[in-house]
């Protein structure tokens, strides 16, 4: 087995054969058993059986199946249209969070990926790259470490939201229940609890709140994290002020 990356190793001389393969194939035929059925069914047999190829035949373009995973990682954050350089910070943290936001939601396996170490492939590079560039050189921002704690706090939220939502609907799959079919199904249960008085701030949310779908909470959530970035910093920058480093710098973006 190399020691090099898979970005790092040729792919092996095109030969002639009924049956053609390149990474950009394996990859997209990966992507697509991951988006029908999850990770569990992507293995290099069975995007072997997918492409009508040996499995032996994949290991020339790809070592492991951790190596198909990163390569279908990095695939996916190709799909992200990147802010234009120079824009105004929150407008590109926006547009980023919600790319992948809408990245996730469609390739659901993709929120498995996601946090810890950093991906290294070209396209997840230049996606950490354009997060940070947002707010580098910015004299709200005047530190890297300013840099990273404020785009780590953006994408900490952005996972944990799309978990969430990816969770919910994976929930309703296996249970055959939609949320509201669960909630009118829990609901005698939990009117009998709120009535005992013991939880009045749950029966605020329970009887008052709006109940909004994912969309908008995710919109509200992001803005309740630009809000207080923006403040955070406007603050730290105002003339006589000192933008404190963050107590516990995030690292970069972390995609996996």
């Amino acid at each position: 087995m190399s020691n090099e990356l898979v970005w790092d190793r040729p792919e092996p001389p095109s030969k002639p054969s009924p049956t053609p393969l390149s990474r950009d194939l394996i990859v997209t035929a990966a992507i697509r058993l991951a988006d029908g059925g999850g990770l569990d069914e992507v293995s290099l047999r069975k995007v072997a059986a997918a492409l009508g190829a040996g499995p032996m035949r994949l290991y020339g373009y790809i070592e492991t199946k951790d190596e198909l995973l990163d390569l279908m990682v990095d695939e996916v954050y190709g799909e992200i249209t990147l802010p234009e350089p120079g824009i105004e910070w929150r407008a590109a943290l926006t547009q980023i969070a919600h790319g992948v936001h809408a990245a996730a939601k469609r390739h659901p396996w993709l929120v498995d990926l996601l946090g810890g170490r950093p991906h290294r492939g070209p396209n997840s590079l230049a996606h950490i790259e354009a997060s940070l560039a947002t707010l580098d050189g910015r004299p709200e921002f005047p530190t890297i470490d300013h840099v990273l704690g404020a785009v780590g706090t953006v994408m900490a939220f952005v996972h944990g939201a799309v978990r969430n939502e990816i969770a919910e609907a994976r929930q309703e799959q296996t249970s055959g229940m939609t949320e509201e079919q669960w909630q009118a199904a829990s609901g005698p249960y939990m009117e009998r609890m709120l009535a005992t008085g013991k939880f009045p701030t749950l029966a605020k949310v329970m009887y008052e709140a709006e109940h909004t779908n994912a969309a908008p909470l995710f919109d509200t959530g992001l803005s309740y994290v630009l809000d207080g970035i923006a403040t955070r910093h406007t603050l730290a920058s105002r003339p006589g002020g000192s933008a404190s480093a963050p107590s516990a710098p995030a690292t970069a973006p972390a995609e996996r």
